[in-house]
């Protein structure tokens, strides 16, 4: 799970070595902590660029806190240009789930799907949450007349059927979600097999893609909604893994070892393969306390599972979805959006 192939693929091309030059560029208003740095030639060798890069690092004043966060940035930044990506021996498919709302479910599912497939990846979101704000922040139609991961999942209509590319990412596909999915929890109460039926889906569409000589899927992310219930139940029997989301406030703790509970009796009853292998902290505030007391527990009782990468509180995270983009598009130069390819870099590595 997560071991590579000798193929491998890049970081996304916000992250070549030209951008990240050009986001090491301080602002007007830094200009008294940090020395601007000499323009670049975009026929400049690798090696001069990168030198640029750390010239500008050389050259920052660490003595205010805007310039030690910039300092911090540009640093964690050149560290991912010229990365690659291992590709996964198999396809793998995550299920993101935390039955407390607001944690950050849906905007973890589409910025690292959106991280992995501009790496040159191929990745399919399904979006299983009624309200549908995966399908929205990629750009998907998903109003009550278009076939949804609904009809999949209650009329049997095939998956290939519904997936639909995402408008601004090359191989990124998605599954969208319709207002239908919010009567489907009683309508697969009668249906056979109701627990497996997306997993089955998931199995024809990846013998049809092999079929038609389309590429192999390397990751799907299922986003789920925040409740326990049969859609969230048939997401973890079609996954191999869980990623959970954490909220760094109390409450998200406490909802933890419900939903632990909960895997524990799918892995017992329906899917013995599933495991809890990646554990992402979200709304990271570093200036409060409580932030960091809830990021060292987590790290305590998990250290295997938590990704060192941390997302913080951003307003591009938050703005994005309103222009029907992930973070990665919408501002690749933000915190945010370096904290989501981190992210995408460690799970892709694991």
């Amino acid at each position: 799970m997560g071991s590579s192939e000798t193929s491998t693929q890049r970081i996304p091309p916000f992250m070549s070595l030209g951008s990240a030059r050009a986001m090491a560029t301080p602002s007007a208003s830094l200009q008294s902590a940090i020395v601007r740095p000499h323009s670049v030639d975009n026929a400049v060798s690798r090696e001069t660029v990168t030198d640029g890069v750390r010239n500008v690092m050389d050259s920052i004043d660490d003595s205010s806190p805007i310039a030690r966060q910039l300092a911090n940035e540009t640093r964690r930044r050149e560290r991912l240009v010229g990365r690659e990506l291992p590709k996964p021996e198999g396809t793998r498919i995550f299920t993101v789930s935390n039955q407390k709302g607001g944690v950050g479910k849906t905007t973890t599912t589409v910025n690292i799907a959106a991280a992995l497939a501009s790496a040159g990846l191929n990745v399919l979101v399904i979006d299983i949450d009624p309200q549908g704000n995966a399908s929205t922040a990629l750009g998907i139609e998903h109003h009550a007349d278009v076939d949804s991961i609904y009809d999949v999942l209650i009329n049997d209509l095939p998956l290939k059927d519904v997936v639909a590319p995402c408008p601004d990412i090359p191989n990124l596909i998605c599954a969208p979600a319709t207002i239908h999915l919010a009567g489907a929890e009683i309508e697969l109460v009668s249906l056979v097999a109701r627990e497996q039926r997306l997993r089955r889906a998931i199995d024809v569409y990846a013998k049809e893609r092999e079929k038609s000589g389309e590429g192999r899927l390397d990751f799907i992310f299922i986003d789920c909604p925040p409740s326990l219930g049969l859609l969230t139940v048939n997401a973890f029997c079609a996954a191999s893994e869980v990623l959970i989301p954490i909220q760094c406030e109390y409450y998200a703790l406490e909802g933890l070892s419900q939903l632990l509970k909960n895997i524990e009796m799918i892995q017992k009853h329906l899917n013995a393969d599933l495991v809890v292998s990646t554990i992402l902290l979200t709304m990271y505030d570093g200036r409060t306390n409580l932030a960091a007391q809830v990021a060292s527990e987590v790290r305590q009782h998990f250290p295997d599972q938590v990704l060192s990468a941390v997302v913080p509180r951003s307003v591009r995270i938050s703005e994005a979805p309103s222009y029907q983009q992930t973070v990665m598009t919408y501002d690749p130069s933000s915190s945010g959006a370096l904290s989501y390819m981190e992210a995408a870099a460690e799970i892709a590595e694991r």
